[in-house]
C-alpha cells in the first residue's frame, strides 16, 4: 500500500501562489508554481511567490514539476524555483510556449530537454507511480488535469476548469477520461474551489456572440473593448465577430501580443491578416481613427484600466478617446483594483457616455460554478474531496457544495498552507505534519524578499513621509562645521513651521553634545540615537512617525589641506 501525502506551500486561503505537492512513497511532484500580485497596501511590490526553501531541502526527492495551465498564478513561480533548483517540467505545448516565453524574458538559459511536453494521452512511469493527463475546458487554450495513479487509487488534480460545452475545441472537456479514472477508483480529488460560491448559470456562447454582434454593428465609430491578456478564448471571440462585420482589429498590450503570437503559431488562435490593423504613433497626419476600427486594450490586473485612463486623458501614444467612441467593459476587477476601474469609468464617460458593460453571467467567470463542481465529484466519484484554489469561504463553500450530493464532512478535507494530509490504506488519517511555509515578496527582478522592515518602511513613507538632518562634522575638534540641514518630504513644510524647525535642531544638538566629547566618534550610536530621539520628540509633538535618516558627513579640514 502507499503511503500518501498531500500538501501546500501556497494557494489555499488566499488568491494565487497555486502549489501543490504530493507525496508518494517518499516522491514529491509538484502540481503548478503559481505567483500572486499584490494588493494596494504593499508598497511597491511587483509580485509575490512561495518560499521554496522546503523544496530545496527535499530536491533529492522531487520528480519534476507538472503544469496544468498558462496562468500566471499557476505558473508564474517556475522561474523561481528553476533557477533554485533544475527541475523537468511537465506540460502542454501551449502553456510550455507561455513559460519559456516568461523565462526567456527573465534571461533564464534553456535547455530544451528540460521542457517536456505532454498531452492527454501522455503516461509517465516514475516507478510504482504513473502520471496521466486529461483535457479541461478553461478560457486558455492547452489545459490539462493531473492525475497520479497510486496502488491505493489516483490522487487528481483538476487546476481551473469548467464545463462550458460551447467553447471551441481547444476549450473543450474530455469526460471519456474521467469516467475512466471513475472506474479504476479516485482517493482523493483536489478541485478548483474558486467558484462554489457562485450559483449563476453559465452564459451561453451563442449569447454572448449575439450582443457583441448587435453592438458592433450599431457603432457609429470605433468599437474600444477591455479584456485581460490571459482570456484568449474571450479575444478569439471578439475577433471572429469583427472579421463577421467585416472591421480591422488592433489588440494593444506588450504581453497579449506574445501570448497572440504564440496562440497563432500553435494554430489555436486565428486572425486573418488582412483584417489586422497595424496602428502608427498618432501626429498631425494620423489620428488612428478610422470608424471600421476593433481596438482589443489587454492587459493583467489593472493594465486595461490604465490604458484606458491614457486613452481618455489623450495621452496615449496609439488611441485618444472621442465621444463617437463605443467602449465595451470586458474585465470584472481583481481584488485591489476596484477604485481604479470605478475612476476609470468616470474619466471615460467625459469623453463618451457609450459604455457597455455585461451582465456578469457573460463576463469570462472561468472557473467551475456550484453545479458544474457537483458534476466533476459525479463523474469521478472519489472517496476523498479537497478543495484547493481559493479563500477559507471558497472551500467551505465547496464543502457543503459536496455535503447536498452526499458527502460526510469527514470526508472533505480543508486544508491550509502547509497542513499535511496523510492517507494510508486508502483511509485519510488526518493531518500529521506542518510544513513552515511563507512568502517573498519581489520587488522588480531581483530575486530577494523585500522583507518586513523594508515594507515597515515603505507603509511610513506613505502615511508619514521622511525627514532628513545633514550636518557636516570635523572628527578632529568634533565641531559642527555645517548645519544641520532638514529635508522635509511628504511630512511638512518646515518654511512654515519656524517653531518646530527650531526644536528639532535643538534635539539635535543635545544629542551631538553626548557624542562629540569623547576622544573617538562612534557614528552609528550617533546616528541611531539621533534617529531615535527625533522619532520621540516629533511624534509627541505631531502624532506622526517619519522615517528619520540623520546624515552625518565626517570632514576634517586639516587633512584636507594637507592633501591640497
Amino acid at each position: 500500500m502507499a503511503d500518501i501525502h498531500i500538501f501546500s506551500l501556497g494557494g489555499l486561503q488566499e488568491d494565487g501562489k497555486n502549489l501543490y505537492v504530493v507525496d508518494v512513497n517518499d516522491r514529491l511532484f509538484i502540481l503548478d508554481a503559481g505567483l500572486k500580485y499584490p494588493t494596494s497596501e504593499l508598497y511597491g511590490v511587483d509580485i509575490i511567490v512561495n518560499d521554496i526553501q522546503y523544496l530545496i531541502e527535499n530536491q533529492k526527492r522531487i520528480v519534476g514539476i507538472f503544469l496544468t495551465h498558462g496562468h500566471d498564478d499557476h505558473i508564474g513561480g517556475v522561474y523561481h524555483i528553476l533557477k533554485e533548483i533544475p527541475l523537468p517540467v511537465f506540460s502542454s505545448g501551449f502553456t510550455n510556449a507561455v513559460l519559456l516565453d516568461r523565462l526567456k524574458e527573465e534571461n533564464f538559459p534553456i535547455r530544451s530537454e528540460q521542457f517536456i511536453i505532454v498531452s492527454d494521452r501522455t503516461v509517465l512511469k516514475f516507478d510504482d507511480v504513473e502520471v496521466r493527463f486529461f483535457e479541461v475546458a478553461h478560457n486558455i487554450p492547452g489545459c490539462l488535469g493531473i492525475a497520479l495513479k497510486t496502488e491505493d487509487g489516483y490522487i487528481i488534480y483538476t487546476g481551473n476548469y469548467n464545463f462550458d460545452q460551447n467553447s471551441k475545441i481547444h476549450y473543450s472537456h474530455m469526460f471519456r477520461q474521467l469516467s475512466y479514472f471513475s472506474k479504476e477508483g479516485v482517493l482523493a480529488l483536489m478541485t478548483d474551489s474558486l467558484g462554489a460560491n457562485n450559483e449563476q448559470s453559465r452564459g451561453t456562447i451563442l449569447e454572448f456572440k449575439l450582443r457583441i454582434t448587435n453592438m458592433i454593428s450599431q457603432a457609429k465609430g470605433r468599437m474600444i473593448f477591455s479584456l485581460f491578456s490571459s482570456d484568449i478564448l474571450r479575444i478569439q471571440q471578439i475577433i471572429d465577430i469583427s472579421v463577421e462585420q467585416h472591421k480591422k482589429v488592433a489588440i494593444l498590450g506588450r504581453k497579449t501580443q506574445r501570448l497572440v503570437n504564440q496562440a497563432m503559431q500553435l494554430k489555436y488562435l486565428n486572425i486573418p491578416e488582412e483584417n489586422l490593423a497595424n496602428l502608427r504613433y498618432i501626429d498631425d497626419k494620423n489620428q488612428n481613427n478610422d470608424k471600421n476600427l476593433v481596438i482589443l486594450v489587454t492587459g493583467e490586473r489593472h493594465e486595461p484600466y490604465f490604458m484606458l485612463q491614457r486613452m481618455s486623458k489623450q495621452i496615449d501614444r496609439l488611441i485618444h478617446l472621442e465621444s463617437t467612441d463605443t467602449i465595451v467593459i470586458l474585465t470584472t476587477p481583481y481584488l485591489g483594483t476596484e477604485k481604479m476601474a470605478a475612476r476609470t469609468l468616470d474619466m471615460i464617460y467625459k469623453v463618451t457616455t457609450n459604455v457597455k458593460e455585461l451582465n456578469t453571467n457573460l463576463l469570462p467567470f472561468s472557473s467551475a460554478n456550484r453545479e458544474e463542481i457537483k458534476q466533476m465529484i459525479n463523474l469521478l466519484k472519489p472517496k476523498y474531496i479537497l478543495p484547493v484554489i481559493g479563500e477559507y469561504r471558497h472551500q467551505y463553500a465547496l464543502r457543503v457544495v459536496a455535503n447536498c450530493i452526499g458527502y460526510a464532512d469527514d470526508q472533505i478535507i480543508i486544508l491550509d498552507n502547509g497542513d499535511v494530509a496523510t492517507f494510508r490504506n486508502q483511509k485519510y488519517c488526518g493531518i500529521t505534519d506542518e510544513i513552515t511555509v511563507g512568502e517573498v515578496l519581489i520587488d522588480g527582478k531581483a530575486f530577494k524578499d523585500v522583507g518586513d522592515v523594508v515594507m515597515r518602511d515603505r507603509e511610513l513613507l506613505a502615511q508619514d513621509g521622511v525627514l532628513m538632518l545633514c550636518a557636516n562634522i570635523n572628527p578632529r575638534t568634533k565641531m559642527i562645521l555645517a548645519g544641520p540641514e532638514i529635508v522635509s518630504k511628504g511630512f511638512l513644510y518646515l518654511n512654515e513651521n519656524d517653531e518646530l524647525k527650531k526644536e528639532i535642531i535643538d534635539v539635535f544638538k543635545k544629542v551631538s553634545i553626548k557624542y562629540l566629547v569623547n576622544k573617538f566618534v562612534n557614528w552609528s550610536e550617533y546616528k541611531n540615537s539621533l534617529k531615535a530621539e527625533l522619532s520621540h520628540y516629533i511624534y509627541k509633538k505631531t502624532k506622526r512617525s517619519p522615517i528619520i535618516i540623520p546624515v552625518l558627513i565626517s570632514t576634517d579640514l586639516e587633512m584636507l589641506k594637507k592633501q591640497n
